[in-house]
């Protein structure tokens, strides 16, 4: 139990900045937890899709050159998925996907954290692989299985909203010991909630402690007692993109060195404020944190 296995999709985000430039980089957001991850020192391995085209070799590249090992095959779809990412003034980034998401098989080796995240957490078909891989390492680990972590990195532009979008975001939460969601994930899950409400929902599921994210108002650690916040790190922000998934990196590896929820959430929020800092999601690596 000696890596954290990463599951969900890969693409290539195609980003047009405020000036009107266009340029493609390799990303999605469990790509980009595996390669923070990666880039944190922690072995990371990953279960996901690409094609055997030009996109896909710029994905396989990108996550080779961070250090991602794969898990799987994956040469199991057509073509390779994109994003066309929209950067606001403010930094913000606004989505338009073409998305497939399956994955081939795992092996039985049994990782020490498990992390599943945004759409391949709920777009079929890869969605219900994803809730059978959790079940048999849970299952196959006992006393001592994986830690498993879920960031609900709500995407309705690709898989809408309403009932079915929130089941089955419901279903990974009942199976994960941390599930992270931010305020706007939270307003397209449960938009007659109040956020600490939404949370407290989440948690009632059966994870040990829900993470809500504010953006610049900070992080809250939703466990066992009073809620703890931390204040985001004060940093000039160029984009957004991969903000959210380089703090879920830094949650896992934060936990990894059990550190406790005040301490887990100031290194994640310093991990994410590197990352927009600069152009897409470019995590820092342990150096760069200090």
């Amino acid at each position: 139990m000696t890596y954290v296995l990463v599951v969900g999709e890969s693409l290539v985000d195609v980003v047009t900045d405020a000036g009107g430039t266009t340029v493609e980089r390799p990303g999605g957001s469990a790509a980009n937890v595996a390669v923070a991850l990666a880039r944190l020192g922690r072995r990371a391995r990953f279960v996901t899709s690409y094609a055997d085209d030009e996109r896909g070799r710029s994905v396989a590249a990108h996550l080779a050159g961070s250090g991602v090992e794969l898990a799987t095959d994956p040469h199991v779809l057509g073509r390779t998925s994109s994003a066309a990412a929209t950067i606001g003034t403010d930094g913000s980034a606004s989505y338009v996907f073409d998305l497939d998401w399956r994955f081939g098989p795992v092996g039985e080796e049994m990782p020490r954290f498990v992390h599943v995240c945004s759409i391949g957490a709920v777009l079929e078909p890869g969605a219900d692989d994803v809730l059978a891989l959790l079940d048999r390492l849970v299952a196959a680990g006992g006393a001592d299985r994986p830690t498993v972590t879920y960031d609900v990195n709500a995407r309705p532009a690709i898989t809408g909203t309403g009932p079915e979008v929130v089941g089955r975001v419901e279903a990974v939460a009942r199976r994960a010991d941390v599930v992270k969601a931010s305020d706007e994930d939270l307003a397209v899950l449960y938009p007659t909630f109040g956020l600490a409400e939404a949370a407290g929902h989440l948690r009632s599921l059966g994870p040990r402690a829900v993470v809500v994210t504010r953006g610049e108002g900070g992080a809250t650690w939703f466990g066992d007692g009073e809620p703890l916040s931390v204040a985001a790190t004060p940093v000039t922000v160029v984009d957004t993109i991969g903000a959210g998934d380089t703090f879920s990196a830094g949650i896992v590896d934060a936990l990894w060195d059990g550190l406790d929820p005040a301490d887990t959430l100031a290194h994640a929020a310093r991990a994410a404020a590197v990352t927009v800092s600069r152009p897409g999601a470019d995590p820092p690596t342990r150096a760069e944190l200090g």
